[in-house]
């Protein structure tokens, strides 16, 4: 068997999220053929989404007949990447963002992230509110970053993902009333300062809204994609369009819509309870032509997870699936987009 015979065996395999092979689609970087092993390297670029890994199952077993050894890497064409690039080493970058407050959104942030380590992936969050940082209470972390010996900042670990908060940095009660021109410092700072380390997903909690530390962001990081959260009520949706908006303003993929506090189960009762409407976000996410993450319901329990420092996600749960749901939603989106990005190369790539 050569590497052309695997080739051919290997467009055999169909993307689940597109109509043809992953030969086809510029999928395949290398094969390496020996008597003891097959070697390939694919361009997947979204670590632990579940399509993606039914890809390097579907090869695996499109090869299982070889008698030889199977090693899978995953690796994006360094084409796709510029030099200059922030974060290197960093894979993928996720906004959570809403347009107003109090819809959720560093819930969903700190239990996608932790959602994407129960997973396996190697993670980061990053509490870019720097206004009102809270994440570092939501996942019960009291120890702040270290300073190393050329004075950058190595985060702390807490559920498998490190952290960085703006939280760290100030006094417990002490405002932060900065302007436009510090913001930017700040954040850039905590971004290019930090020592991240090799990420496969660094997930960024914005700030509600559409201000200085969201056009900071989308102006220094080189984000894959946002999550824009919602609650079913039509003033929120309202909102949201806006912070929609601002990213199709700065050519930022949105990942999809998350609908929060979408429903209450009453305990007592068994009966449901649409305190905040119904469908909202849902119909928000089909009129946008955006795919919907998943609904998240309206659960005291996800509450005291926040409070107390323990994320619901990495419970057992109805409200817990609802997370894992969106989680496995955002990653399959993101393995979209890593795969589109790979199939227009491959297609305007000259003949060799």
């Amino acid at each position: 068997m050569d590497a052309d015979e695997v080739r051919s065996r290997l467009a055999t395999v169909e993307d689940p999220d597109f109509d043809e092979d992953i030969v086809s689609l510029g999928l395949v970087n290398a094969v390496d053929v020996t008597d003891e092993s097959i070697k390939l390297s694919l361009a997947l670029g979204a670590p632990y989404a579940p399509n993606e890994t039914r890809i390097a199952e579907a090869v695996r077993e499109a090869l299982a007949d070889t008698d030889r050894t199977i090693e899978l890497t995953a690796a994006m064409p360094s084409a796709l990447r510029t030099e200059d690039e922030v974060l290197p080493s960093i894979q993928n970058i996720i906004a959570v963002a809403s347009g107003k407050g109090g819809v959720g959104k560093s819930t969903v942030s700190v239990n996608l992230a932790a959602g994407l380590a129960e997973r396996g992936a190697r993670v980061g969050l990053f509490d870019a509110d720097i206004y009102g940082p809270n994440v570092p209470r939501m996942v019960e972390s009291n120890d702040g970053p270290e300073t190393t010996e050329d004075q950058t900042l190595h985060p702390p670990e807490q559920y498998g993902m490190k952290l960085m908060s703006m939280d760290f940095l100030v006094g417990e009660d002490d405002p932060v009333i900065w302007r436009g021109p510090m913001v930017h410092k700040v954040l850039t700072q905590l971004v290019e300062d930090v020592e991240w380390g090799s990420l496969d997903y660094l997930v960024v909690d914005l700030p509600p809204g559409t201000g200085d530390t969201q056009l900071t962001v989308l102006q220094t990081l080189p984000l894959t994609g946002a999550v824009i959260v919602t609650t079913p009520q039509q003033v929120a949706i309202d909102d949201a369009v806006k912070g929609l908006r601002m990213f199709g303003e700065h050519e930022t993929p949105v990942l999809g819509i998350a609908e929060n506090m979408s429903s209450f189960r009453c305990p007592d009762c068994g009966g449901r309870h649409d305190i905040f409407g119904s469908g909202g976000g849902e119909a928000f996410a089909e009129e946008e032509d955006l795919p919907f993450l998943g609904s998240i319901p309206l659960d005291p329990a996800i509450r005291a997870g926040g409070d107390g420092g323990n994320p619901i996600v990495r419970e057992e749960s109805d409200s817990a699936d609802a997370f894992r749901t969106l989680t496995k939603n955002v990653a399959n989106n993101i393995g979209v987009i890593r795969r589109q990005q790979v199939r227009s190369h491959a297609k305007s790539a000259p003949e060799q």
